[in-house]
């Protein structure tokens, strides 16, 4: 894998640039629409493809495990054959979804073992198994194994969870650099910077990721519940510490003004479930603001969804016939929100491209995210 920088922004840290991968190349900043289960809800391949133009999507460990399993992977040749998606994929390595599990996982030096939120099963997740499980998978990107704190977290919880972390990264390392991909492609692996909300961890966690010279960082542990602004101050400091020319990827984050606010922070990759959950309840993100369908003043609206967005279903669709398919529950409902909700977030970033190479990044993020972020 490769990463050059295109462009930088004059007055913050944003910039655009290109990752390439054996699966093709991937513009940056870029949002990665989460595929949890091998499938984005909701939304085709070709729709991903055609529509939303997503250059990179995401499949998750935990799930991808317990359901289809490693034997059904395996024999299809990896996720990309599974799921028909031609172009790159990254793969979470389950940790988050093991913080979610806290009433059923305890997590040792050793790995974690956890019960299947399917059917009661007990399993194990060790950094070598879960380097293993993602050369089965044969996503693109994959991740360290590490554990996710909660927020707010005590300060030795975090540390102690933040130096276990560091521990697990080198034996995922160890594990990733004695093997091979299984599908005659080139996979790489991210690190993650963890240390919650305390300056010093995430100092001391950022520093650490960074002598390991990977082909790129993640920044994890935030969009937990902690406030925007602990947030972004967080983002800022490990960015100052992470090597300038490799990616940056903030995990699990967010709403359209999370995303430009991190941008020009520096950060190079996002992905969230928001676009894709939200759909499925009927609110939508828009370029006038958000729109929660099920509102009764959409009843009679026959304009477009979005027509300052374009593409089909923004275009094609109005809000009045929209609100109608949530109102009477109706599957395609889920189907048109959700294709909306991703071509939104794909077109916001973008813009995010374009305007940090016009130069006028700052002046772009400070006018739009009010509007973006309005009621309507």
């Amino acid at each position: 894998m490769t990463f050059s920088i295109t462009a930088h922004d004059p007055q913050s840290k944003a910039r655009t640039g290109t990752l390439t991968t054996d699966h093709g190349p991937i513009q940056t900043p870029i949002f990665m629409p989460v595929g949890t289960a091998g499938t984005v809800k909701a939304v085709h391949q070709r729709e991903l493809e055609t529509d939303i133009n997503a250059e990179i999507i995401l499949g998750n460990t935990y799930h991808l495990y317990l359901r289809p399993g490693l034997d059904v992977l395996g024999q299809a040749g990896g996720l990309h054959a599974f799921n028909g998606w031609r172009r790159p994929i990254l793969t979470d390595s389950g940790g988050y979804q093991v913080y979610s599990l806290s009433n059923t996982r305890k997590i040792k030096e050793e790995g974690v073992t956890f019960k299947s939120h399917i059917d009661g099963s007990n399993h194990r997740f060790t950094p070598e198994g879960v380097m293993d499980i993602q050369r089965t998978i044969g996503a693109d990107i994959i991740m360290a194994f590490d554990e996710c704190t909660p927020y707010p977290c005590e300060y030795e919880y975090a540390r102690k969870s933040m130096e276990m972390t560091h521990r697990w990264l080198d034996r995922c390392i160890g594990r990733f650099d004695e093997t091979e991909g299984h599908y005659g492609y080139q996979q790489t692996l991210f690190p993650i910077v963890q240390g919650s909300t305390y300056p010093d961890l995430r100092r001391q966690s950022a520093e650490f990721i960074a002598s390991k010279e990977r082909e790129g960082n993640a920044i994890g542990g935030l969009a937990v519940g902690e406030p925007a602004e602990e947030m972004y101050s967080t983002i800022e400091l490990v960015n100052s510490i992470l090597p300038v020319d490799k990616p940056r990827y903030l995990m699990g984050v967010g709403t359209p003004a999370n995303i430009l606010e991190a941008i020009s922070l520096g950060v190079d990759m996002f992905d969230c479930v928001m676009p894709t959950r939200n759909a499925r309840h009927g609110l939508l993100f828009t370029t006038e603001g958000i729109m929660n369908m099920k509102n009764e003043r959409w009843s009679r609206d026959f304009s477009p969804i979005d027509p300052g967005l374009g593409g089909y279903a923004s275009t094609f669709y109005t809000k009045a016939y929209l609100r109608h398919l949530f109102k009477a529950d109706e599957l395609l409902s889920g189907q048109i929100a959700s294709l909306h909700n991703l071509t939104f977030y794909l077109w916001l970033v973008r813009q995010a491209r374009a305007h940090i190479a016009a130069g006028d990044f700052v002046a772009w993020k400070n006018g739009i995210i009010p509007k973006l972020m309005q009621r309507l």
